[in-house]
Formats: C-alpha cells, structure tokens, sequence
C-alpha cells in the first residue's frame, strides 16, 4: 500500500518521500493500456483490433512510467491535504529518476520531494505608531491655484513678441554648439514652455523675441532642476546631459488672457456647485486643495503602515528552497548566482504577500462583484476628467462599459488586489496609534521626494 512520509531537512523545509508497491500502480497501468488499445491507430489493424501483445510493446513503457507517476503526483496531493500544510510554490522533486521505472520489472519505486513551509505570521496593527500629517493651506496657495484656473480658462492671444513670465513659447530644441552650430544628427524635437519654466536669470534672453528668433541655452543653466527634469525626458536624455547645447527656435509667441472672476467662470470650474461670489469660489478651491492634500496624507499613512509591517515583522523562510524554487519555478529558468541576487527582493515581497494575506484573512475582508463594477465606473469617472453629467443621463452606457470591464480577466484581478489592499489599509488605519502633526506643503512635498520604496 501507498505511504508518505516525512522528514525534516532544515528550516522550514521538509522532505516527503512517495512510496508505491506494485499493487499501487499496475492494475491502473493494465487498464490504461487497455484503453489505449482500443483507441490506437496502427497501419495494418481496425481501430480496437490491435493486439494487446503489440500495443504493450510499442507503447507500453511510455504508459507504464506515466501510470507510475501520475499515483506518485496523487499520493502526494492527497498527503498534502490531509495534513494540511502551508506550503510554498509546489514541492521540488529531488533527484526523482524516471528513467528507473520499468514495465517489465514492476515493483517497489519511491520518489522524494522538497517542501517549503510558511512561517507562522503574527501581526498587532495595534503596536503601530504612524504620524497622520495635516498639510497647512496658504492664501498664497490658493491664489495660485486662482491663477491657474484662470489660465486654464483663459483665451490664447498672439502678441508679435515675448513681454514677460506668462508668454507661452511654441519652440523647437535643436542640438548644437554653444555657438549654435547644428549638430549632424542631433536632437530635434517641438516642445511648448511658459517663459517662467526658464531659470529666472536666463528669462532676460528671451524678452522681445519673435517668431523664427533663436536663443543658444545650455539645459543645466537655462531651467530649474523640476523644470530640466521634464525637459531632458522629454528629450529622451539623462541629468549627465544636462550640459548640452541646443539652439531653440521660437516657432510661435502667445498669451493666455485670464478669464476674469465671473459667474460664467466659477460655473465653467464648477460645474456641480453654486458659487455666487469670488469668496465662496477662493472657498471651494481651498477646500479642493485640502480635499487634495488629505488624500496624499492618507496614502502617506498607508505607506507608513506598510513599512512598519514589512521592516519589523519578524519572519523567517526556508530560503535553500526559495532560492532554488526561484531557479526553476519561473517563466524562464535563471542560474543559481541570478536567484541568489533576486531573492531579497523576492524576500520582501513574500513577507508582504504573507502578512497582507493574514490580515486580510484576521479582519475578514472581502471583495465582491459590486466593488469591481464600482470601480470600473470610478475609472470611467476618471476619464471623462471627472465630468460623468457630460454623458447626459446615459446611466446605461457606464453600466454597459462596467459590464465589459468584467469580462476582462487582467482588469479583474487587478482591480480585486488593488481594492482588497484598499479595504485593508482602510481597516488597519483605524487600528493604529496615530498623532496628527502640522506640516507646510514645501516641507511634506520633501518627506514624498526623499520617500524611496
């Protein structure tokens, strides 16, 4: 009779080992050579009317060993769910050969396999202390998202040449010398800027240009560090070619007219909202602004929790098979020195995997159908600018859209990780120990750039 036994080999990491007798394995040999022998298609012979002699000899070794192994696979599968073991990936076979089975001398096989084993996870969200940033909002805040808004609605004028800070400048870098010889080859590319993108000294240079004038610039002295980051993407170049030249060519000068503080503009803004004066619009831009700022807190809370979870939860691995499994179990098969480079980051991502998964699984969240097809609407909702009454009262076509988006195997599974771990950092905010801290815009946006995950 079939047995499973079990035998420790190192940290978390067991052995099993398969053993099957001849009566385990033949009668289920015999008949599946049964069948073949009636499904055969050999030249010379009615289908079913093979000889059983001949089927055996041409195909019956190829049966046999899959007959062996396929008990093998079902033995071990039986074990594991009777014992229940939280186990990684699926067991590794070790040095399992095949080649040994023989249908002419059947009789006992044993065949062994490595397991990994999950640490026990305990979690106290409780014991975690996070500091729930409230970012001050200015006048000075509010007056520049004003301006921007006025901008954005604003109407586009063509002056004959560059007056000021507010011009916009359709332009074409072209790569050249610092004499603004063209490079052979170079770089060429249109780009639109406002003159106050440019470095504050460099602007006096552009004053009083018109269309088809150049300007020779160097990347690193003519913008801010903000403003040359987005240039040199644009570009497709790196911060080490910051001291390149480029000749740009001023292809046409414009000005945004503001529009004016006005009934037709708060409503142009907002939409949904009755503003009725420039004090209740300067009220609804801050609210927006904190609106905008208390979500990135949020996210910045969530991001504190992760990183007490996965820094200071104590876990450990069988990591001889982790890093082995990471060998094999993949896509594409990687070499001992690849896995062993890999496996901290893999490492970190498994302690996560394992400590959402108990959390999850302790505060008994769920995501159902509903929350998908929400989401998808909310996605909608997103890319439509968050204009959704633009679509009338076509509530069926966002219903028609949430219904494919089901369909969508990919989009499913996205969308269902990405709302658990919602629905988890939303619970385990409310479990927390968090004190809330004052904290300027400049002095939040530095703790979000200097934030590396």
């Amino acid at each position: 009779m079939a047995s499973v036994t079990r035998e420790n080999i190192g940290l978390l990491n067991d052995k099993l080992t398969v053993q099957l007798n001849k009566e385990d394995y033949y009668t289920g040999f015999e008949q599946s050579l049964k069948k073949y022998a009636k499904t055969a298609n050999i030249p010379g012979f009615r289908k079913g009317m093979v000889p059983a002699g001949l089927v055996k000899k041409m195909y019956g070794q190829g049966v046999f060993s899959d007959e062996v192994l396929r008990k093998v696979e079902s033995e071990l599968n039986a074990y594991l769910n009777k014992e229940q073991l939280e186990i990684f990936a699926q067991p590794l076979p070790l040095d399992n050969d095949a080649t040994k089975l023989d249908m002419n001398n059947p009789g006992e096989y044993s065949f062994s396999f490595e397991v990994g084993l999950k640490p026990d996870v305990q979690v106290d969200p409780s014991k975690i202390k996070v500091t729930r940033y409230k970012i001050t909002v200015t006048d000075d805040m509010v007056q520049e998202e004003v301006e921007r808004l006025q901008v954005r609605n604003g109407k586009m004028t063509d002056p004959e040449a560059v007056t000021g800070d507010e011009n916009v400048l359709n332009v074409k870098f072209i790569e050249s010398d610092k004499d603004g010889n063209e490079v052979e080859g170079g770089i060429s590319k249109d780009n639109s800027l406002l003159v106050k993108y440019f470095e504050a000294g460099f602007r006096k240079n552009l004053i009083g240009k018109k269309n088809n004038d150049t300007v020779v610039l160097q990347l690193n002295k003519a913008f801010e560090d903000k403003e040359k980051e987005a240039i040199l993407a644009d570009l497709g170049l790196t911060k080490e070619d910051g001291d390149k030249y480029f000749k740009l060519l001023i292809t046409k000068v414009g000005l945004i007219e503001k529009a004016e503080l006005n009934d037709e503009f708060f409503l142009a803004v907002y939409p949904n909202k009755e503003i009725k004066s420039e004090a209740d619009f300067r009220a609804a831009v801050k609210a927006e602004i904190e609106s905008h700022f208390d979500a990135q807190s949020r996210n910045q809370v969530f991001d504190q929790i992760y990183h007490h979870l996965v820094d200071h939860t104590e876990m450990q691995f069988p990591e001889s098979f982790l890093k082995r499994w990471l060998q094999t179990g993949g896509e594409q098969p990687k070499t001992a020195e690849e896995a062993e480079a890999d496996y901290p980051t893999f490492a970190n991502q498994l302690k996560w995997t394992l400590v959402s998964s108990k959390l999850i699984q302790d505060n008994k969240i769920e995501v159902v159908p509903d929350d998908i097809r929400d989401f998808a609407k909310q996605q909608l909702f997103s890319y439509m600018g968050g204009q959704l009454g633009a679509l009338g009262d076509n509530q069926q076509w966002v219903d028609d859209y949430a219904n494919r988006m089901m369909q969508d195997r990919k989009f499913v599974e996205d969308s269902y990780h990405r709302i658990s771990t919602d629905k988890l950092f939303t619970v385990l905010e409310g479990q927390v120990s968090a004190k809330e801290e004052a904290i300027s815009a400049d002095d939040f946006a530095k703790k979000l750039h200097h934030h590396h995950h």
